[in-house]
């Protein structure tokens, strides 16, 4: 079974014009306001310069009875930039207080979100151990529930950016801070490491689904479940080669005895969207080129080339692709 494709219009998912979220509009409308209140000021400017130029033009010399009402000109216009200027610092106060990590929300889904190099470790908290769940680069969350993220990073500052969902904030080696959203549209939005962080920080980008919460449930009681055991004999194979190599040593597999968390989890990795913290769509010729040679395809990646007959890749390749 093959992992969900990217959809066709993908590309058009990562627009701060393009808001999903409370939190997206707010800062869209800050934007809006900006831009228009910059227009007219720039208007007004054009305006005055073309004007001052034109009256200029028609004197020989400059006219001194004119210097009181120039005063005044100029004492209006300060006055206006100032007041322009208290508008904007209001208005901005206004939207970082409307944006900011709200607590004691009982109600909302907490996520903690660790930034590496380079990719992103998603752990869904909960108060119950065993409905905790940990997956790599792709995010589901249901409309209309507040989303409550704790940012840190293990190695260098990351940012998580969601262009459509929410602003920028940096993920600092030892030291958390928050950030929120609620998605109200439903759809497939990336996202990106706005800070950067190394060779391949421009590969280090993130999927988050919003979906309704019938089927976030689905999702995230699927996620729970462990790895079922190979039903056919390439898969099992595939297993055999998994843990037997290096991929044990790195990654973890819930029901098997892999479980190092040095890369990223993949219990379910077959039913992600992308591979390599969306460098490619999850597809088995990728996934392929990616086991083999994953240098080729992100330079400076942690993740070592792996020599495999032909034989042990196809298996191999079969059995990550089962991991639903």
């Amino acid at each position: 079974m093959q992992a969900p494709h990217l959809p066709p219009t993908w590309e058009g998912h990562e627009s701060v014009l393009r808001p999903a979220s409370e939190q997206a509009h707010t800062v869209l409308g800050l934007f809006h306001f900006q831009w228009v209140v910059a227009t007219i000021v720039w208007a007004l400017v054009v305006a005055a310069v073309l004007y001052a130029a034109y009256r200029g033009s028609r004197r020989a010399v400059p006219d001194v009875r004119q210097e009181p009402t120039l005063r005044k000109w100029v004492s209006g216009a300060t006055a206006l930039t100032i007041v322009t200027l208290v508008i904007y610092l209001v208005y901005d106060f206004g939207v970082g207080r409307a944006v900011a990590a709200p607590f004691g929300d009982q109600t909302a889904l907490h996520i903690s979100l660790t930034g590496h190099q380079w990719w992103w470790e998603v752990t869904y908290n909960d108060t119950n151990p065993q409905h905790q769940l940990s997956t790599a680069n792709e995010i589901h969350v249901p409309v209309g529930r507040r989303v409550l993220f704790t940012l840190t990073s293990r190695d260098v500052i990351h940012s998580f950016w969601m262009p459509n969902l929410s602003g920028k904030k940096d993920l600092i080696p030892g030291h958390t801070s928050d950030v929120w959203f609620v998605a109200d549209t439903p759809g497939v939005y990336r996202g990106q490491c706005a800070e950067f962080c190394g060779l391949e920080h421009a590969k280090m980008a993130l999927v988050v689904v919003a979906e309704s919460p019938a089927d976030y449930r689905k999702w995230y009681e699927a996620q729970l479940q462990p790895d079922a055991q190979p039903s056919d004999s390439l898969r099992a194979l595939g297993q055999q080669v998994f843990l037997s190599g290096a991929c044990a040593l790195c990654h973890a597999i819930n029901g098997t005895p892999a479980g190092a968390h040095f890369g990223p989890d993949l219990t379910h990795f077959g039913s992600r969207m992308t591979l390599a913290a969306g460098t490619l769509p999850n597809t088995r010729g990728n996934l392929g080129g990616w086991i083999v040679d994953p240098q080729s395809i992100k330079p400076g990646v942690h993740m070592p080339s792996n020599n495999l007959d032909p034989k042990q890749l196809r298996a191999l390749i079969a059995y990550l692709e089962g991991l639903q």
